[in-house]
């Protein structure tokens, strides 16, 4: 299984969740999930439930309607939660000094054979082992 980008759980959120003032995040998001070349993990849509449906968060999606979102972006290719996935995001998180978390989606994308990840969450333009993470809301 491959894919040619990766995307972070913030483009999930953004395009199923956001406020009025971050429509241009929702539209970039969107057109993100329009790909057919891109790959998530189980992590990112573990983290996606959660956030979306968190009891504090305002306009928080119905337990229904995230797992409706969730079955219809398993038409990309998912990455797994493996012993490989946890031995090279700690790998990763040694020699590029990221999160634990943040390593475990690099770590993902990398087994999928993604060349772009597409996350907030890390700093744009760093390359970490030949992938290349993009900030999509700058």
């Amino acid at each position: 299984m491959t894919a040619a980008i990766f995307l972070d759980t913030n483009v999930l959120i953004y395009a199923a969740l956001t406020e009025p003032e971050d429509k241009r995040k929702k539209v970039a998001s969107r057109k993100l999930l329009a790909r057919n070349d891109a790959g998530l993990s189980v992590q990112v849509l573990q983290e996606f439930y959660v956030q979306a449906t968190r009891p504090t968060r305002p306009n928080r999606l119905s337990h229904d309607v995230a797992i409706g979102l969730i079955e219809a972006w398993t038409r990309f290719t998912v990455q797994a939660m493996t012993l490989e996935i946890l031995m090279a995001a700690l790998d990763i998180k040694q020699r590029h000094r990221l999160s634990y978390w943040d390593s475990a989606i690099v770590a993902a994308a990398l087994a999928l054979g993604c060349r772009e990840l597409y996350t907030e969450d890390m700093q744009d333009g760093l390359t970490v082992d030949g992938l290349r993470l993009i900030n999509p809301f700058l």
